[in-house]
């Protein structure tokens, strides 16, 4: 895959996990819902009640230690994406002092609430963002091997964290934004204004130095927008999606389904003019209409492709994104009117709006 890049002072090299956390008594559904999508349970920590999930590149924690961050963070937001981190080539205590001199907040809990050992700052929400090596294994020192199992599951065909979008209050994107660019020189690679038949969002999709670490941000100024009621939902901002690329989406979501994963539903009015919106696309239309797969392309060419498919809410209101990229960088700029009028579409049919 082509990926725009430009100087990376801190060596920035990809997403290394997601972490996961619920109150007690929905935990049992974090890991259920994992393993619909193909995860496997790799890994265990030594002393503590925290699992990593694996397939292919991707890496999911979740993280049932009652004392803890995670813990407290899910008491607050209930199901939720408590953390993430990002790789770095460069040592990482080198790293977390240029992102404290850039402006980094840290974060005031015990370091044994941490999942992995390494440092951490402040991610939006007030989420911990990990600063993990990318060099060696990031769990070697705390993870124990499941005993028995492929500690490289290859899963549904997943492949790496393609990128994660953040749902914002309004009127602070410029704040996140520049928190981002700040601290690891991320830039605005792109920037819309969706509006649906009755709401509206804007969102900066915000690169990292290396191409692949992609944050895009949300917000609107419709009280009953999608954003907004995540933001009620999830009493806060935070991770409203996460993306994984794999190099065959039919497949994946095939297999998916086959285990129960519910997608957003597109109208079949969408698959009809496929043909117009991107001639010669190469895709099969059928196929993508079984599986309600969103296609997209560049406006320029329209032969930089782009397949994607999004879940129904997965842990609270946080959903995950299944992507194929064919040449394109974008998120599918001409798939977000649809998905967003998909969404708002559920929305009134529960009364939302």
């Amino acid at each position: 895959m082509q990926v725009t890049t430009f100087e990376n002072p801190m060596g920035i090299d990809g997403f290394e996990f997601v972490e996961f956390a619920a109150p007690e008594g929905q935990r049992d559904m974090l890991h259920d819902y994992l393993r619909k999508l193909g995860f496997t349970a790799v890994r265990r920590h030594r002393s503590r009640p925290i699992t990593v999930y694996r397939q292919g590149g991707v890496n999911f924690l979740v993280n049932d230690d009652p004392d803890s961050f995670a813990a407290d963070f899910a008491a607050q937001h209930g199901p939720s994406a408590c953390g993430f981190a990002i790789r770095f080539r460069k040592p990482v205590a080198e790293v977390f002092e240029a992102v404290q001199a850039n402006g980094g907040a840290a974060i005031d809990h015990k370091a044994a609430s941490k999942a992995i050992d390494v440092p951490v700052v402040k991610g939006i929400g007030d989420c911990m963002l990990y600063l993990a090596p990318a060099e060696g294994d990031a769990y070697a020192d705390d993870f124990v091997a499941i005993e028995g199992v492929d500690q490289n599951p290859a899963g549904f065909g997943l492949t790496f964290i393609d990128h994660l979008t953040h749902n914002l209050y309004f009127g602070n994107m410029q704040k996140w934004s520049d928190y981002y660019e700040k601290l690891f020189n991320f830039r605005e690679i792109r920037y819309f204004d969706i509006k649906g038949a009755k709401t509206g969002l804007v969102s900066k999709a915000m690169t990292a130095p290396d191409g692949i670490v992609r944050i895009p941000l949300n917000e609107s100024s419709d009280p009953k927008s999608q954003i907004n009621e995540y933001l009620d939902a999830y009493k806060g901002e935070g991770i409203q999606h996460i993306a994984c690329f794999t190099d065959d989406i039919y497949s994946t979501v095939e297999k998916m389904r086959g285990q129960g994963v519910a997608f957003l539903d597109t109208p079949d009015t969408y698959f009809d003019v496929i043909d117009q919106r991107i001639p010669d696309h190469g895709e099969d239309v059928a196929r993508l209409q079984k599986n309600r797969i969103l296609i997209d392309a560049d406006p320029e060419t329209k032969q930089r492709k782009l397949l994607q498919i999004f879940t129904q809410n997965a842990f609270g209101p946080i959903f995950f994104e299944i992507i194929q990229r064919k040449g394109n960088e974008g998120f599918g700029e001409g798939n977000f009117q649809a998905l967003f009028e998909s969404i708002e579409r559920d929305q009134m049919k529960r009364g939302v709006l």
